[in-house]
């Protein structure tokens, strides 16, 4: 992976971190929105939806979704995702990811004391259960204090009535696309997460599944989450984000 020359990037940004001895700095853009601070277990609210782009695997990758005003990234921590990296060897450029932009760590059926470990790490704010977690592990791992996400791929009305059975205020909905833990860019039905919102108004519902700045303007205004999560919507091949698809992605987002 390349790195950035300091000098080339002064007066852009202002957090500087340094991978292989190359300087590169976080723009200071991606300082304005967090996904949410987390304060005592507890989310800020918030009016505006907030983006998350997830399947972050380069430094480069990461300075280009802060520069697009993500709200948060998303670290694949599952080893059969394309998108994934090894927590321990990329933490030393994940810690410098300004504190307003919340680090997300994907992970899938992990044991429970894994889970915990994985929250605990100081390159780590927040957690995402996106496999078969079931309700008994989520309330074990909530015992924590630790906020977190559960994913649920939505079927049908099934998931519908349960997602209020985690353990927790944030739930993300994906398409359910045969035994594939997300990330396959298929669409999520619109109109049963609308009924998830509908079911349980206090959930913090974050959108995800089949999303890009072509469609996430509409999705937004039909379904109106806390949040919208994508990943393959921006990119051309990958796992490696696109800047300007990014950018548009957050702007769409945004106005919808």
């Amino acid at each position: 992976m390349g790195g950035h020359d300091g000098d080339a990037n002064k007066g852009a940004t202002g957090i500087k971190q340094s991978e292989q001895g190359n300087v590169v700095r976080i723009p200071r853009a991606g300082l304005r929105s967090g996904f949410g601070r987390v304060l005592d277990g507890e989310m800020e609210p918030t009016s505006r939806v907030r983006v998350k782009i997830c399947g972050i695997t380069s430094l480069e990758d990461a300075c280009a979704a802060v520069a697009s005003g993500a709200s948060a990234l998303g670290f694949n921590l599952y080893p059969g995702s394309k998108r994934y990296i090894n927590l321990e060897t990329n933490a030393c450029w994940m810690v410098q990811v300004p504190p307003l932009v919340t680090k997300v760590a994907v992970v899938v059926n992990l044991p429970l004391e894994r889970a915990l470990e994985v929250a605990a790490h100081p390159a780590v704010d927040l957690i995402q259960f996106h496999g078969d977690e079931d309700s008994e592990y989520c309330a074990q791992f909530a015992q924590s204090g630790r906020p977190f996400v559960k994913a649920l791929r939505l079927r049908g009305e099934r998931e519908v009535e349960e997602a209020n059975l985690y353990s927790t205020p944030f739930v993300l909905v994906d398409a359910a696309s045969g035994a594939a833990y997300g990330g396959t860019g298929s669409a999520v039905n619109l109109q049963l997460a609308v009924r998830v919102r509908e079911r349980h108004p206090d959930l913090r519902l974050i959108l995800a599944g089949g999303l890009g700045p072509g469609n996430v303007g509409e999705a937004v205004a039909v379904v109106k989450p806390y949040a919208v999560d994508v990943a393959s919507g921006v990119e051309v091949s990958a796992p490696r984000k696109d800047g300007e698809l990014m950018r548009r992605f957050v702007q769409a987002a945004c106005r919808g």
